[in-house]
């Protein structure tokens, strides 16, 4: 398995539009085993991102999906940093079997 946790900072009081745009977005892709949303109790502007698939592979293929495409170019705008994603390698948990 591939995982990746990110880390975005929005626009001040931005944090809910792109938690919006970030929901919609991935609906069904092939190979993702998880793929969570998350806000930072402690900073109103950060969202935390944890995504699980079966390969590297299948994550970026995701990335050339058109609705997963979109999302990304409605949602750049509110974003001031990314986080340098930390790549994990899963070994199992609840949903993952």
């Amino acid at each position: 398995m591939y995982g990746l946790i990110g880390k975005m900072t929005t626009l001040p009081g931005r944090r809910d539009e792109l938690t919006s745009i970030l929901l919609e977005g991935p609906g069904r892709m092939p190979g993702c085993l998880s793929y969570v949303v998350a806000h930072d109790p402690a900073d109103a502007d950060v969202i935390w991102i944890t995504e699980v698939w079966t390969d590297e592979a299948a994550h970026r293929a995701s990335l050339q999906m058109p609705e997963v495409k979109a999302a990304i170019h409605r949602g750049l705008p509110l974003v001031v940093t990314f986080s340098d994603a930390q790549v994990t390698a899963p070994v199992g948990g609840v949903g993952l079997g």
